[in-house]
């Protein structure tokens, strides 16, 4: 049930951001409505490169084919070469696939050691890949698996990615509204694996508000002043992501989605509005949804909070070694 009461709810904020949108355009002179391709209309993005992880569907597909018509090399991550090659080859232009699956940490760093050997740098590093709702917990390398493939995976691969990052390159983290539904104390460090409780909404929401915290405190480390982090919310989408949620609310979404929720382009807007847009250049540690920024939760802007999940988790990869 609380599902269905979270999706409803947003499904409603979706409608009065669209409707409002519409009528009145952000700031940025964008709102709910627009589409990838019409926030990089005019930018000629021939001479920039970005990655962009879980390119196999929905936004991370549409996320790589746009950036790709705009002229860019793209290096599109999926789980395997087979699905990244699924993306690459239809799409006109330098798309270059690469294996990276992110509960993994030797698939992780075997693309870190490829993208370096490509020996480019990186105009934007755009974290879209995540799974969502697992109905029951499942466990990799002793975590909870959306904690480690959501959080723990791209921070192991953007971290490891830095010294390739552009002088004015942007780290774009795609977390969630969701971010509002994680467990009362924020992110329970004393039971990362799930074994003392699980909720699979919350669980989605505690690695969604570790996406926003990593791109909040990583914004205090980049090396390079022009450098910039930030997270966003990309709004209510019917994707994959939906398959292992409650079958009420996947039937929900699939009647209310015509009408109510994003399109797969909507949806891919903000990431590649932040990641392209020369307006942004400088701005870091931000939030945004619609492709304006946005107010987070309370924990979402907790520096304490984000220090000790960077501390944790670099404490976790470095584990690997």
């Amino acid at each position: 049930m609380l599902y269905l009461l979270f999706f409803l709810l947003q499904v409603s904020n979706q409608v009065m951001g669209l409707f409002s949108s519409m009528q009145r355009p952000g700031p940025s002179g964008y709102g709910a409505s627009a589409t990838a391709e019409q926030v990089t209309a005019g930018l000629d993005l021939s001479t920039k490169t970005y990655l962009v992880t879980g390119c196999n569907a929905g936004l991370g597909m549409e996320t790589v084919r746009v950036l790709a018509l705009r002229g860019a090399r793209v290096l599109a991550l999926a789980r395997t070469l087979e699905k990244a090659k699924q993306v690459s080859d239809p799409i006109p232009g330098n798309v270059v696939p690469i294996c990276c699956e992110l509960s993994e940490p030797f698939s992780i760093r075997a693309a870190i050691q490829e993208v370096r050997a490509l020996n480019i740098e990186l105009d934007a590093v755009i974290a879209n890949a995540g799974i969502m709702a697992l109905p029951k917990p499942e466990r990799k390398n002793g975590y909870e698996l959306q904690f480690f493939t959501n959080h723990v995976g791209h921070f192991f691969l953007v971290t490891g990615l830095l010294d390739q990052l552009a002088a004015n390159g942007r780290v774009v983290m795609v977390s969630s509204a969701a971010h509002e539904m994680t467990y009362r104390e924020g992110i329970q460090f004393d039971n990362l694996s799930g074994e003392k409780g699980y909720s699979p909404w919350k669980a989605y929401g505690q690695s969604k508000l570790c996406n926003l915290l990593l791109a909040r405190h990583l914004a205090t480390r980049l090396p390079l002043p022009g450098q910039t982090a930030n997270a966003i919310h990309p709004g209510v989408i019917a994707t994959s992501l939906m398959r292992n949620m409650n079958p009420l609310v996947t039937i929900a979404g699939r009647l209310v989605s015509p009408i109510f929720m994003k399109t797969v382009a909507q949806g891919a807007s903000t990431q590649t509005y932040v990641a392209t847009h020369p307006s942004l250049s400088g701005m870091s540690g931000k939030y945004f949804a619609n492709c304006n920024e946005k107010h987070s939760s309370r924990y979402g802007r907790d520096p304490t909070l984000a220090t000790a999940l960077w501390e944790k988790t670099q404490e976790i990869v470095e584990g690997f070694d």
